[in-house]
Order: structure tokens, then sequence, then C-alpha cells
């Protein structure tokens, strides 16, 4: 995605702090940028302008602030710049756990906003995809012990081998034009309405 194309959200209160990071954007080639001074209704503003990044400054954040925008980063799920003057290791921490792509303390200027940014999104995508990885890994998993689970019920049930209960799953699959996992599952669940198939 080129520079010109992103929607940038900038969140500051501050006007003159706010200037400085759309200067530093806008000279980094970044025409969509939006900036707000109100941090009132933050979460409505941002469904709305749906950012592909967000700057966050707070100047001398306190930590129910720093807790908010926390909370917000974690709901956005996008790439987020965090500014703030001054830190203490558990506002970093709590600021890496909350998804915080970039988290800058003291080092709000111009020429810095543009590598911070790229550094933000860059973490980011790397992020996304080591999760989109796991989650990937965790649902196989499940989807391999559901399908164990329905060709034990098969098994029991019908007096079948395991390679006749997996080829009737998969038959059933592509008869319904559903996954394997999906029939397996609404078998798993019969079985437990019904109890006694599965052996009590």
């Amino acid at each position: 995605m080129s520079a010109g194309s992103l929607t940038i959200l900038v969140i500051d209160e501050n006007r003159i702090r706010a200037s400085i990071i759309e200067a530093g954007l806008r000279d980094a080639g970044h025409r969509h940028v939006t900036v707000i001074h109100d941090v009132a209704g933050i979460a409505r503003r941002i469904a709305e302008i749906k950012p592909d990044v967000i700057v966050i400054d707070l100047e001398n954040p306190n930590r129910d602030m720093l807790e908010n925008m926390f909370q917000l980063s974690r709901a956005v799920k996008r790439p987020i710049a965090m500014f703030v003057d001054r830190s203490d290791q558990a506002s970093i921490e709590a600021a890496v756990d909350a998804g915080v792509s970039a988290y800058v303390v003291d080092g709000l200027k111009k020429e810095r906003i543009k590598p911070i940014l790229d550094m933000a999104i860059s973490r980011f995508n790397a992020f996304s995809r080591m999760a989109r990885e796991l989650e990937e890994a965790r649902s196989e998993l499940e989807n391999r012990k559901v399908i164990d689970r329905a060709k034990g019920i098969l098994m029991k049930s019908r007096g079948l081998s395991e390679e006749a209960a997996y080829a009737l799953l998969r038959k059933t699959a592509m008869n319904q034009n559903r996954k394997i996992a999906d029939i397996a599952q609404s078998l798993v669940t019969a079985a437990g309405l019904l109890g006694p198939l599965e052996g009590g």
C-alpha cells in the first residue's frame, strides 16, 4: 500500500503537537490524514473513519488515559503508533500487551514520524501474520480432536472401523458441501444431546 493511499487518524488533544504530526505525515506523502482533538466517543469516530493506521499522541498521560488508549488498541486491531512524553516500565509493558505497534517515549519530532509509522505498520503486519498462523494451527488441532471424537461415536454406534467411520464423515461432508470438521461437530453435538450414543 503506498503512502498516499493510507488513511491515517491522529488522536491528539494538543493542537500544536497534532500539527507537528500532521506536517510529518504530509511531508512523507500521506494525503488522507484526519486529526481528532477530543478523545470522547473515539471508538465511534474510528468506526466511521476506518483508518488504516492510528497515531496517538499523549502529553503527560495519566494512568487512566493510558489504560483507555490501551483498551482502544486491543479493540481496533490496527497498527497504532503511540507517542508519550514520559513513561514507566509498567506502561511500556502494558502498551506491548495491548498490541501498540510502536510506543515512543519523548520522541515527537516531525522527521521521526514517517520512520516510526513505517515501523508500526511492519510490526503490526508481522504480528498479525504470527497471530493468524497460530490461530490456524489451533483450529486445525481442534478440528482434529472433533473429527476423532466423531469417528469414535460412529465406530461405537455403527460398529464401523476407523477407516470406514472417516470415509462416512468425508462422504457426508462432500454430499452436503461442508467441511468434515463441521459434520464431525454436528455429530458430536447431536451425540451429546442424545447421550447414550457415546457410550454413556
